[in-house]
């Protein structure tokens, strides 16, 4: 069911630094969140790191709905006052969470990414917590100027 992403998307993706994620519990409720991402150009990795957090790590939000319900939506987007430059992706795929145990090799490929992209991982210890990885199922990409619409 993944879906290939055309090389503008990619680098649209690859490019930006912040997304937003949104998750579901199993009655539908949504819940969205800011999140930090690396993409491989396959997957796209968001850490669940060390910055302060108001519960233990499993029991977040998002983790939890994964865990019910791994159908997510991801929204990495350019917004201007100048609503000509307007552009965004949106990513519908599979989550599930990547543990450091159960998946040593893509997971240790993820924490690479990650502090290759954001230089504040190489200081935490996100190489000994759970990733979540999301499987891109779909993928529409906008810009208000038209091009590389999908």
């Amino acid at each position: 069911m993944e879906t290939e992403i055309d090389e503008s998307t990619r680098a649209f993706v690859s490019s930006h630094r912040v997304a937003r994620l949104a998750t579901a519990d199993g009655d539908g409720r949504p819940s969205v969140v800011p999140i930090c991402y690396a993409f491989d150009g396959r997957h796209l990795y968001s850490p669940l790191d060390e910055k302060p957090k108001s519960v233990a790590t499993e029991r977040l939000k998002r983790v939890r709905n994964i865990s019910i319900n791994p159908r997510v939506s991801v929204v990495i987007d350019d917004y201007s006052d100048d609503w000509s430059k307007l552009a965004y992706v949106q990513i519908s795929g599979s989550a599930s969470i990547i543990d450091p145990a159960d998946h040593a090799e893509e997971h240790a490929g993820a924490v690479r990414l990650l502090r290759d992209k954001y230089p504040q991982y190489r200081a935490m210890e996100i190489d000994k917590r759970p990733v979540i990885r999301i499987t891109p199922i779909s993928v529409k990409h906008w810009r208000a100027d038209g091009a590389d619409e999908q």
